[in-house]
């Protein structure tokens, strides 16, 4: 999920301070001022995509039953019929072997000792293993990702998201709503979670980590169908941006790519691709967000995408960043734009970052699009009373289902709430929730995202979310 900068601004903002104030962390607008948006986003009507990628990873435990057909399977003897019938079995010996298609097991069945693949493992740059002294005792005071429960939390999250985006991968076709792509994706990762979000606090222990983003054509990132909009069905030429995250513990993977259906962008893909590669190479402990930005847009903008016998240079978004996560806060305060930056901020070891980047066939700069994408109570939320009734049941429910996890008014409505508009609003222009919009290119334009969520370590940095798609 793309963090929204200003251009010209500095992008190695205090990690305490991970909401600006004087606007939405990615609105662009006064808090307050569209207050009274239904979520509508509109789109238009675009050229392509072209799926990248098959979505089998050899970490998963199984996947489709026709994938299976061909493996061997052991001769059973037979035996004579005991009466009384087949006995359930019980204990370990219910666990699934493989994931079912639209993936519904729970993960822990398919890992019953509880332990998840780790993610690709890159060795440190040699220029990259130095460490101030500062920035040890930082990290031994944040010390998360060393710690080995928190560790596994993070490689179920992201095995989650490899067995969902492979049925993604296999099954979304032009013809298909976004909202029930949308559905599709979530309730595959709650039930592979294991957590409905039904209850009051079930949603916190594992869940999505962001709505999920289907954002097509000239509209980078922030679209998802919300209540209160025509559903928007899939074309053949339409390219679709799919991000989500998925979340255990507080702990969020966010991973995204891009499907097209038609091979005429398949160079945009490949220079977006290519520069989310690039970053992830540069990251590491020690490593400046100025030369990593530097390296991504050199190699996105080495690229050129011929569309309907016009040729478009691929421009890298200069006012969309990657960024690192925090617990239960998706956009953390430190930013690595795709641009080149004289920002001097280093990563720093056990630090996690949201290596993204977004190309373009525009003007390279987003504006808010119509409608509401989502919304997020913010960490540093001031404390106040609040006169409307309406609007302190709202965040109660905001407490005790998100947090600060960015939620839309499709989980809202899935939670049997209606009427919160008045509500919401109060909470917005109060400076306690943040409203996120659609970013959008110029109309006609075309955009692509890919993303990997990254573990800084000085033992080698873990790409977690990496599968053999992407």
């Amino acid at each position: 999920m793309g963090s929204k900068t200003y251009e010209g601004e500095l992008h190695h903002e205090d990690a305490n301070n991970s909401v600006p104030t004087k606007s939405n962390a990615v609105g662009g607008k006064p808090r307050g001022a569209t207050l009274l948006e239904d979520g509508d986003g509109d789109f238009d009507s675009g050229d392509d995509d072209d799926e990248d990628g098959d979505g089998k990873n050899p970490s998963m435990a199984g996947l489709t039953p026709a994938e299976n057909d061909g493996l061997e399977k052991p001769k059973n003897k037979k035996k004579k019929k005991k009466r009384g019938g087949k006995k359930k079995k019980t204990g370990s010996g219910t666990s699934a072997t493989q994931q079912s298609f639209p993936p519904r097991v729970p993960l822990s069945q398919l890992f019953p000792d509880g332990k998840y693949p780790q993610g690709q493992i890159v060795e440190p740059k040699d220029d990259n293993l130095s460490r101030t002294t500062g920035e040890e005792l930082r990290y031994l005071a944040r010390g998360h990702i060393a710690n080995d429960e928190v560790l596994n939390d993070y490689r179920k999250a992201a095995e989650i998201h490899r067995q969902v985006r492979h049925w993604v991968h296999k099954s979304v076709k032009p013809g298909q709503s976004l909202t029930d792509i949308a559905n599709g994706i979530e309730d595959g990762v709650r039930a592979l979670l294991g957590h409905q979000g039904l209850e009051p606090g079930d949603s916190l222990k594992g869940g999505m980590g962001f709505p999920t983003g289907l954002a097509l054509n000239s509209c980078a990132a922030h679209f998802t169908p919300n209540p209160g909009q025509p559903d928007v069905i899939l074309q053949q030429k339409d390219v679709m941006k799919v991000d989500f995250g998925v979340h255990v513990n507080g702990w969020i993977v966010d991973s995204a790519f891009t499907m097209t259906f038609d091979p005429v962008y398949d160079n945009l893909l490949a220079a977006v691709k290519d520069a989310t590669n690039t970053g992830l190479k540069y990251s590491g402990v020690d490593a400046r967000v100025s030369d990593i930005s530097a390296a991504i847009q050199e190699a996105m903008e080495s690229y050129e995408v011929e569309i309907n016998k016009k040729v478009y240079p691929v421009k890298a978004i200069r006012n969309i960043t990657g960024h690192n996560i925090k617990p239960y806060i998706i956009h953390g305060g430190k930013s690595i734009p795709f641009v080149k930056t004289n920002d001097p901020t280093k990563m720093e070891e056990g630090e996690v970052f949201a290596i993204e980047t977004f190309g373009t066939t525009g003007k390279g700069y987003l504006d808010d699009g119509a409608g509401v994408y989502g919304y997020g109570k913010n960490p540093d939320a001031p404390s106040m009373h609040l006169p409307l009734a309406s609007a302190r049941s709202l965040l109660k429910t905001i407490n005790q289902n998100f947090g600060t996890i960015v939620f839309c008014r499709r989980y809202l409505d899935r939670l049997g709430l209606d009427k919160y508009l008045l509500g919401m609003n109060s909470l917005v222009s109060n400076g306690i929730v943040d409203m996120y919009h659609p970013l959008n290119d110029i109309k006609g334009s075309y955009t692509a995202q890919f993303e990997h969520t990254i573990l800084i370590k000085g033992s080698g940095n873990e790409i977690i979310s990496r599968g053999d798609d992407y």
